[in-house]
Parts: C-alpha cells; sequence; structure tokens
C-alpha cells in the first residue's frame, strides 16, 4: 500500500454519498469541506420524492447542525454560497434500480463525473421490519454496486458495514469476508434470492388473512429476527447487513471495493468539536437512563469490554481506506474499526464515569431538581434477571390482574400499560443481550496496516487520525462524549 497527501488526493474529487442525512455521513461531508474546500462536488443522495423535498431534508437534516458551526465560523457570510457550489442534492432511493433516479440528465452526469462513492445508507434498527431491512441493507448494496460499475471515472466504492456481522462469536474476529451461503450455524444453503421470496410470501400471507397494518409491523418484524436465528445471526439488522457484503463480494468483479466495518459508533472525539452525537446510539439509551435516574439495574457483564469508537475516528478511516484503496481493482479489503483489541474499555470503567459525571453535574429535570444517581444493581445472568423482573414487576402484574378481577375491571388501564411496558422491555433485552454478554474482541492487523501506510506516507495524520491507543477513555467520556450526550441528547 502506498498513500501520499489525502488532502491532495481530496482536491477535485467528485464523491457520491448514499443515506447522506445518516450521523457518520454527516460527519464525512463536513470534515472534507472544512479542510479540503477544494474538493469539487458531493452528489448528496436522499430519500426523497423530489429536489424540493431534497432540499427540505438538507437545510433541516444536515447543513442546519450545530456539527456544522465551525465550518459557518471559518466561511462567515460566504457559507450559502459555498454550500450551494459544493453540494448537489440527488433526490434517490438505493431500494431501486439507478438508485431510484429519475432525472436521466442527472443520473448521466453522476455516472460520467463521479470519482468515489461512499455507501453510507441503512436502517441500523436492531428491531427493524425484514422487508425494509433487506431492500435497504441487503438488496440496496446490489443497486448500489450496480450503478458503481457504470461510472466511468470511479476509483473507489466504499462500503461501510458493522462489525457484528460476526454474529455472537467469541475470540478473536477476524477481518474476513462472507461469501454468498455463509451461515454462522452450519445451516446449509443461505440464499439471498430465497430470502427476498420468502419475505413477499410472507406479506402475501398476512394480507390474505386481513391483517391490520400495525400487525403487519410487528409480524414482519419477528420474522427478520426468526430468519436471521436460523442461519446463526441474533438480529435483523446484522443478518441483512452480513448478506450486504456478500453481494458485495459476489458481485463486485474487478470494482475497487473497500469494506469498513465500525463497532459502536460514539460522539465526536476532537473534529469539528468534541462531544458531536446525534440520536440515542447503542450505549447512550443507559447514559440517558442513567443520567436521569431511571436506571437501577444493569443486565451484563461488568468486565466485559464495551467495543466503542468516536464517529470522527471512523470518517478519518474511511477517508484514508479510500485513497489507499482508489484504482486498485482485485483488492477486497475489510477493516475493524474499533477499540477493543489495542484500547480495550469494560463496563465497570463505563458506569464508572457516568457515576462520577452525573455526580458532579447532575441533570435537573423539569421541575428545577437535580436528579441523584447511585451505583446500579449488576446483573451479571439471564437467571438473574429473569428473577428480579418477577420480583419486581411481574408479582405487581399479577396482583394488578387479580385486582382487576375483583373491581370489575377498575386497574385495566393500568394493567395494560405495565404490560405493555414489560413486553417492551423484555424485548429489547431479547435483542442487546448477544452484545451485553459479547465475549468477542475484533481484530484489526488490516486497520493497523493502513495507519502504518498513513505514518509511513505524506497523509497529514494530524487531520485524519484514527488509533484507538490515543484516547484517554475517562478524559474522553468525562469532557466530550457524556458532556455531548446531556446537550445533545437530553430532553
Amino acid at each position: 500500500m502506498e498513500l501520499g497527501s489525502l488532502l491532495h488526493f481530496l482536491q477535485h474529487k467528485t464523491i457520491l454519498v448514499t443515506g447522506a442525512t445518516g450521523f457518520l455521513a454527516k460527519i464525512f461531508v463536513e470534515k472534507i469541506l472544512r479542510v479540503q474546500p477544494n474538493v469539487k462536488k458531493f452528489y448528496l443522495l436522499l430519500r426523497a420524492p423530489d429536489i424540493k423535498s431534497a432540499a427540505h431534508r438538507l437545510h433541516n437534516e444536515i447543513i442546519g447542525k450545530d456539527l456544522f458551526r465551525v465550518l459557518k465560523e471559518n466561511l462567515g457570510a460566504n457559507f450559502n454560497s459555498f454550500v450551494s457550489e459544493k453540494l448537489s442534492l440527488v433526490p434517490g432511493d438505493i431500494t431501486r434500480e439507478d438508485l431510484g433516479l429519475k432525472d436521466s440528465i442527472l443520473r448521466d452526469e453522476i455516472l460520467n463525473s463521479t470519482d468515489v462513492i461512499v455507501n453510507l445508507a441503512a436502517t441500523t434498527n436492531f428491531d427493524e421490519r425484514y422487508d425494509v431491512a433487506l431492500d435497504l441493507n441487503t438488496l440496496g448494496v446490489k443497486h448500489v454496486i450496480n450503478f458503481s460499475k457504470r461510472c466511468v471515472k470511479l476509483k473507489v466504492l466504499v462500503h461501510v458495514s458493522t462489525a457484528y456481522v460476526s454474529g455472537e462469536k467469541g475470540g478473536l474476529i477476524l477481518e474476513s469476508p462472507y461469501h454468498l451461503g455463509d451461515s454462522l450455524n452450519g445451516v446449509p444453503g443461505l440464499d439471498i434470492d430465497v430470502e427476498k421470496k420468502a419475505v413477499e410470501d410472507k406479506l402475501d400471507e398476512l394480507r390474505r388473512q386481513g391483517a391490520k397494518e400495525r400487525e403487519i409491523n410487528m409480524a414482519m418484524k419477528d420474522f427478520g429476527i426468526d430468519r436471521a436465528k436460523v442461519y446463526g445471526w441474533p438480529n435483523t439488522y446484522v443478518f441483512t447487513k452480513a448478506m450486504g457484503e456478500m453481494l458485495v463480494g459476489h458481485l463486485k468483479e474487478n470494482l475497487p471495493v473497500v469494506i469498513i466495518r465500525p463497532t459502536i459508533v460514539s460522539s465526536t472525539w476532537k473534529e469539528p468539536f468534541s462531544g458531536w452525537v446525534e440520536g440515542i446510539r447503542t450505549i447512550d439509551s443507559l447514559a440517558v437512563a442513567f443520567g436521569k435516574g431511571k436506571l437501577t439495574c444493569f443486565l451484563g457483564d461488568e468486565k466485559g469490554v464495551v467495543d466503542v469508537i468516536p464517529a470522527d475516528m471512523v470518517v478519518n478511516a474511511i477517508l484514508v481506506a479510500m485513497a489507499v484503496h482508489a484504482d486498485q481493482p482485485y483488492n477486497e479489503t475489510i477493516y475493524h474499526v474499533g477499540s477493543s483489541l489495542r484500547n480495550p474499555l469494560t463496563y465497570t470503567r463505563l458506569q464508572d464515569y457516568g457515576l462520577k459525571y452525573f455526580t458532579a453535574k447532575p441533570w435537573i429535570d423539569k421541575n428545577g431538581r437535580p436528579i441523584k444517581v447511585g451505583r446500579v444493581t449488576v446483573l451479571n445472568n439471564m437467571a438473574s434477571f429473569r428473577r428480579y423482573m418477577f420480583i419486581r414487576y411481574i408479582l405487581l402484574l399479577k396482583g394488578l390482574e387479580l385486582a382487576n378481577t375483583a373491581f370489575c375491571q377498575y386497574f385495566q388501564g393500568t394493567y395494560l400499560e405495565l404490560n405493555r411496558k414489560l413486553q417492551f422491555v423484555m424485548r429489547l433485552v431479547d435483542l442487546y443481550r448477544p452484545y451485553l454478554f459479547f465475549k468477542g474482541i475484533f481484530d484489526d492487523l488490516n486497520t493497523e496496516k493502513l495507519r502504518m501506510t498513513a505514518r509511513q506516507g505524506e497523509v497529514e495524520t494530524h487531520l485524519f487520525y484514527f488509533d484507538p491507543k490515543e484516547i484517554d477513555w475517562e478524559d474522553y467520556f468525562m469532557n466530550a462524549h457524556l458532556p455531548g450526550i446531556v446537550k445533545y441528547i437530553f430532553k
């Protein structure tokens, strides 16, 4: 691998970004605009029916975010004209052929001018409907690959996946590809066409039965989990992302392709400023619940490693990999971007940081009262969790059921609401259980070679840093991540 100046590589490039309103996509676009204003153009593929809707999404979901304030400060009155020059909106949909591009002139323009494609379009919902997840995370990849092959100037396609396509494996997890037909539990014959047909048949069956939309929604969520478990994956998200990777390998031919597998992506560490985050990401739901005094127990292995990586590091890894693999058609290199091997963080330390932060800076509720926090009860296996839930909630539920009978359904509303919350919690626990007790460590040998290439070449490593060993976790959580969660997520 050889690499020169990354700023020079980005100069005059035209880049197509799918899933442009997503968390990483926004950080990716902002980074390039800020450090290399001489990038030629971004085509931002937005799921929208027309250009007016796409423009609305651009202003409300991308450049209107606080993420862009440093760029706005740098450019001042020139910000709007700069953005208009550099960002070209593309209403489309990766679940359709030609990425759903209706404007043939725009489509031909993109096909003839694009140097780099970064595929960030996905649904990251663990509990997504199978038909939706299959369309976006799997079949959408096919459409991106087919479109990429027609781009006459394309230097590289970067496909962003997830490290957790590994399923529930323990031990050292290698940066290895998946192939069509692979299965994690030995069941033969994983066939994406069969999965597509199974989805169609299930939807037809539900409609014939006269199922309501809410019932169809729930049935398709359950169906996705069932299909994932047949082949050894714990949920619909990682199953469909794994199948997406399979399609990359199967369809790419001589296309220059890189697969980036981040672990748990957290708020920015340094750029454009520390602590920017959007939406409640995986571990952030714990921080929010804890800070608001609503987290009384935690299910998981206290000594287990939680593989966190700041979003700006993931973006920097994408950028360096993009440059290294440009015009390298026969490579299909996979990069794990995480911290578990080189700078592991345990759940115990995570809890310590949360306790220290919210004790010093308690959350103030809507009544102006500071919320007191304390160390939570840790349940280290499912049996202890079920006992806890039985004593704390299920006995109460059974008591309400008896009271309902005695008092002519007087407590029916309370009973139904508590039962609904209990079912919701149990479903979440089932979805996240594989990660609360996850025993895997993600090898990053390829990623370390990428870092070495950057250090030995002319890459501006102060701008494009992605070595997790540089992170002081206590400093990051106390001064970046938790303040960011409070500022951008707490409501």
